[in-house]
């Protein structure tokens, strides 16, 4: 349904990165009204500037997420791309890499998707929340405490907020959890050729790309979709 979402408004939260950038120029194809955030990268974000409403947020602060929200008044649909790896090797660093975790991979999102619901309720539009998670919350990797764990509590979060805005609200709210993306944060775990065992023993045929992603994005936003409450792997297959 290629002309479902035009003239929809959609926000894409931290929707200037790599996987962002995707599923923007997807949506922007497909002839949605599009408002995009950045934190810290504004350089990044020159690009889309002349196609979009691009709100500088940072989604811990209330004043922030406020400000992103009241940009999209006719808010349809909102993705939230914002994340950390929250990686450290040291185990003296754990407990503050999982305050980071938990502000930028769990709190921010969840209350964004909250308050975006909250929102979509008064307005009377039924729409969609995508959040995005990780494989590493599916499945277990070592060494990625501080960030799957946030972004397992993301899913379950999110899972809470599907079924209180089912029925009436009529406002979906599922996850999206990548695998080994050509994008965004797992882009230097694959030049250390970190995953490159599970190319070789044929666990995956390919790595992901961004586009992967942005399509998954696509089917969640669809108007008409039946699905709400689910986290879909878009991993190739690696966390089975």
């Amino acid at each position: 349904m290629p002309d479902a979402l035009r003239g929809r408004e959609i926000v894409l939260a931290g929707g200037t990165g790599g996987l962002g950038s995707s599923a923007a120029e997807l949506l922007h194809a497909e002839g949605a009204r599009l408002v995009i955030s950045y934190r810290k990268d504004a350089e990044r974000a020159e690009r889309w500037r002349d196609h979009t409403k691009v709100v500088q947020a940072d989604l811990a602060s209330a004043e922030g997420r406020r400000r992103l929200l009241d940009a999209a008044p006719a808010m349809y649909g909102l993705v939230v791309f914002a994340g950390n790896p929250a990686r450290t090797t040291d185990p003296a660093q754990l407990e503050q890499a999982l305050g980071t975790s938990w502000e930028v991979n769990l709190a921010g999102p969840i209350l964004l998707a909250r308050e975006a619901a909250e929102r979509m309720k008064v307005s009377g539009t039924p729409g969609a929340i995508v959040l995005l998670s990780t494989m590493q919350a599916v499945a277990l990797f070592a060494g990625s405490t501080a960030y799957a764990a946030a972004k397992a509590a993301l899913q379950h979060a999110a899972r809470i907020l599907a079924k209180e805005c089912r029925g009436p609200a009529n406002i979906r709210v599922n996850v999206i959890a990548p695998g080994v993306m050509q994008a965004g944060m797992a882009e230097a775990s694959i030049a250390s050729g970190k995953y490159d065992r599970f190319l070789k023993d044929g666990t995956i045929p390919r790595f992901g790309r961004a586009q992967d992603v942005a399509r998954a994005v696509r089917f969640l936003l669809e108007p008409d979709n039946y699905i709400t409450g689910q986290v879909l792997s878009v991993d190739g297959g690696m966390t089975l």
